[in-house]
């Protein structure tokens, strides 16, 4: 039982040696004070080399996450998805947007999302925003 509990530990602390978290928040200038960078935080885990998934805050609820690095064919490129828990595929974002290193781990992370179903009048209006990402 010792020599389970040891390689389960040991797996564990090499899982997060190796792994590499972000945070990330979206700046909302329609709110007020700290609200503005905090409203739309997010924590995210890159589980392959490229793809992080995580949670995000959207509202009072906390959506899904997902972004695919586009590296390899454009330098900090990457596609995004976010959908809420409760139906998923009706309020699906999908966008793209790059980040751009400005110190050490922290990121500035401009992209454009858009609803994947167009809504009862047909339209599928997208928004641009500017996000802030720190890696560790």
């Amino acid at each position: 039982m010792k020599k389970m509990f040891l390689t389960a530990v040991v797996a564990l602390c090499t899982l997060a040696a190796s792994a590499q978290f972000m945070v990330v928040s979206t700046y909302d200038g329609d709110l007020e004070g700290a609200e503005q960078l905090t409203a739309n935080m997010g924590f995210g885990y890159e589980v392959m080399d490229g793809i992080t998934v995580g949670v995000v805050k959207s509202g009072d609820e906390y959506d899904m996450w997902g972004r695919y690095d586009l590296g390899s064919f454009m330098g900090g490129a990457y596609a995004s998805v976010q959908a809420p828990r409760e139906e998923a595929t009706d309020n699906m974002k999908v966008g793209v947007g790059v980040s751009f290193n400005v110190w050490n781990a922290l990121y500035i992370e401009p992209n454009y999302t858009m609803p994947a179903k167009a809504d009862d009048n047909g339209d599928r209006e997208g928004s641009f925003k500017i996000g802030l990402g720190y890696r560790f």
